[in-house]
């Protein structure tokens, strides 16, 4: 009964902890803590058939134990293959016919729902009750595909009922100047939060400008702190301060957020949380306004009719 809403997850599991193939010393057949081999078999083979578990796991029985559902026993099942192991908890009825899985999720404790966005930038209304996080790298071509959908297209279709807030995650192993990116956007959005979208937008909508045809790091890291210097001028910003932030590049609190995304389990940009419920991906943007016509409903807001999106490119400045 609880078996088949978990196959999904377990198949990720089961990819994610494959080790690469080779030839490896013989592991020591697993023991059961099943005392009828009969049945310790049948569960092992319905296990790695209903979970794709590679062949290469070694598959152990833990011990029957009595467990909170009428009529089933609990039994911890662990999935082996050096040097990575993972355990799960399965129940098995008391007749031995059917084994379930059964999952207990804390709904007071869902880290998707509480986001710290306190002194983030804020586009929109600051008190809409639904809220856009995005996790965004400023190099990344899919965040700057989302960007152009959200502003104007969305900003303009939500008006006053969302507001949306970008945290940094730069894929730095692949993005060589997202890092140096997002320490200038800091900089700019510790003077003036509306200079801090405008530098967004802008790079969002020039990445190419800034890689350059011969992809020089250095030169890409000059060309962010000019186009964040003239960002400074348009806003009227503290020039001297903003020289020495940007001379500083503190990724202290940049890192801080790439370590949130980390415990998020993001894996890529973009990835959106809207009202807890997350969007990984660019995906169409009336994917999007699904999700967040959802979260306005639950809050007791009626979302505006439907219509179709208008995405344009936007320009440095006010």
């Amino acid at each position: 009964m609880f078996l088949a809403s978990s196959r999904k997850a377990w198949l990720a599991v089961a990819l994610a902890l494959t080790a690469a193939v080779g030839c490896k010393a013989q592991e020591p057949a697993a023991k059961s803590g099943i005392a009828d081999p009969v049945l310790a078999r049948r569960i092992e083979v319905m296990v790695r058939s209903q979970f794709n578990v590679p062949a290469e796991y070694d598959v152990s029985l833990g011990a029957r134990t009595p467990s909170k559902i009428p009529g089933y026993d609990s039994i911890r099942i662990t999935f082996s293959h050096p040097p990575h192991t993972t355990t799960t908890d399965f129940l098995i009825s008391a007749d031995n016919k059917s084994l379930a899985r059964l999952e207990t999720f804390d709904l007071t404790k869902n880290p998707a729902q509480s986001i710290p966005v306190d002194h983030r930038p804020i586009r929109g209304n600051p008190d809409a009750k639904v809220t856009v996080i995005s996790f965004d790298d400023l190099e990344c071509p899919y965040c700057a595909r989302m960007h152009q959908q959200l502003f104007p297209a969305t900003l303009d279709r939500y008006k006053d009922k969302v507001r949306f807030v970008y945290k940094d995650d730069p894929l730095t192993e692949i993005h060589p100047w997202a890092l140096h990116a997002a320490v200038d956007a800091n900089c700019i959005a510790d003077q003036n939060s509306g200079a801090y979208w405008g530098y967004v937008d802008y790079l969002h909508a020039h990445g190419q400008d800034v890689t350059g045809p011969d992809r020089d790091a250095q030169k890409s890291a000059a060309t962010l702190d000019k186009i964040a210097r003239e960002q400074g001028k348009i806003f009227s910003l503290d020039a001297a301060k903003l020289d020495v932030c940007l001379q500083k590049q503190d990724d202290t609190a940049v890192r801080a957020s790439m370590k949130e995304a980390e415990a998020l389990n993001i894996d890529g940009t973009p990835y959106l949380f809207i009202d807890g419920e997350h969007i990984n991906g660019a995906l169409p943007v009336e994917q999007v306004w699904m999700v967040i016509d959802r979260a306005l409903r639950a809050a007791g807001v009626e979302p505006p009719p439907p219509d179709s999106p208008a995405v344009t490119t936007p320009t440095l400045g006010k």
